[in-house]
């Protein structure tokens, strides 16, 4: 009688075959994000992905046209009279007590500026 053996996973073949070189990719692609943010200039690219992600994410807590919901109002008007470096601190380290979570595993010092300085002359 025939008899089908089930396929063994191969851990050893499922790795990638140079994870050196994966690794140095993500390390050179890490290198040039980091250094085209550390000057506080962001591409244009970068900005339209900044700007999803507020309307997107921040919007699901302070309300879709930032008009605020769970979390409070993110207009020029509503924050008019914060310093840019504090709303970056905020969007960087969350607010303990609060549902503001922290965004600095994702988000660099440079573009939590941006998205302060977009969020107080209004968003585009």
């Amino acid at each position: 009688m025939f008899r089908l053996e089930p396929k063994r996973f191969d851990e050893a073949r499922s790795r990638p075959r140079n994870s050196a070189a994966v690794f140095a990719a993500a390390l050179v692609a890490s290198a040039v994000v980091s250094a085209a943010a550390a000057d506080g200039r962001l591409s244009p690219a970068r900005e339209r992905e900044l700007t999803y992600l507020v309307r997107q994410d921040c919007g699901s807590c302070h309300g879709m046209t930032m008009k605020g919901g769970l979390g409070s109002p993110l207009l020029p008007e509503n924050l008019a009279g914060k310093h840019v470096d504090v709303l970056a601190s905020i969007i960087l380290d969350g607010m303990p007590g609060t549902p503001m979570p922290p965004w600095r595993p994702m988000l660099t010092e440079a573009e939590a500026a941006w998205i302060a300085r977009a969020l107080k002359e209004g968003l585009p």
